[in-house]
């Protein structure tokens, strides 16, 4: 049964403490929620919780978390007023009880053995506190496009600081993430980005080149609709990340907002 939890509704947090927690905000997508909680539901690795944020959805996206809560014990809800991504991603993993996690966005699928691989990595790996993957774009029906240019760029911290390569699936410790702070709820967007940037300050981040996610490209895309406010916050990312790093006063960010037209097929390749 549910419970009140501050201002936010919860159900009660499992009694053995999970391996991994995957936390979802979700704010109307019940055309996709369906999909994203099956892909992790469907994991061969089971010892996680998923923690869904709804972020005052107006759609039937709470119902639709509701239907899967009732049938799977590691589910966990969480129903909060509408304060956009990057608070509601901040708050919602304050709740996470995991040794790991990861995020997977609401309209976006995980690969099936995403979890096993991902957490075996950092099993095996004790000086690295964030392993990421390669992802494969799925238009709104489904369909694979084709692998993300993201996955086409190497990974080192010098190079992270103009060029956001460290995209999906990301495994975080938890002790690194409580470490630097967690997500910065001051950053409505480019989240991902900010606490990457810190991640790479105080550990070792390392990609794992396996195809575990799928990122959908569609009309309602975050990142499509606020591209201009993705990029301003990008911005104030790197620029928090010079002054961290005491290189403000050697070098100035050079920054020039550009658009590039592509053509994307509807039909699978």
């Amino acid at each position: 049964m549910p419970r009140t939890v501050g201002d936010h509704q919860a159900s009660s947090t499992p009694a053995k403490s999970p391996k991994i927690s995957i936390v979802m905000t979700i704010y109307n997508r019940e055309d996709y929620l369906p999909q994203a909680i099956e892909s992790i539901l469907s994991q061969s690795y089971t010892d996680f919780e998923l923690i869904l944020w709804d972020d005052g959805s107006t759609d039937q996206s709470l119902e639709i978390a509701n239907y899967y809560a009732a049938q799977d014990h590691r589910i966990q809800i969480i129903t909060a007023a509408h304060q956009g991504r990057g608070p509601a991603i901040a708050d919602a993993c304050r709740f996470a009880q995991g040794e790991y996690i990861g995020l997977v966005d609401s309209d976006d699928l995980l690969a099936q053995t995403a979890l096993a691989e991902t957490s075996q990595y950092l099993d095996t790996h004790s000086a690295v506190g964030l392993v990421y993957t390669d992802y494969q774009i799925i238009n709104a029906d489904g369909s694979i496009q084709g692998y993300g240019h993201h996955c086409q760029r190497p990974y080192s911290p010098q190079q992270l600081l103009v060029e956001f390569m460290v995209f999906h699936f990301r495994l975080m410790r938890a002790s690194v993430y409580r470490q630097i702070g967690g997500f910065n709820p001051e950053f409505v967007y480019a989240q991902d980005y900010d606490i990457c940037l810190r991640f790479s300050e105080v550990t070792i981040i390392e990609p794992l080149k396996r195809p575990l996610y799928y990122y959908r490209h569609h009309k309602n895309n975050i990142s499509c609709e606020k591209r201009i406010d993705q990029i301003l916050f990008s911005k104030r990312a790197i620029e928090a990340a010079l002054d961290r790093r005491g290189m403000a006063q050697e070098f100035e960010l050079e920054f020039q907002i550009s658009a590039q037209c592509n053509l994307v097929s509807k039909s699978p390749r």
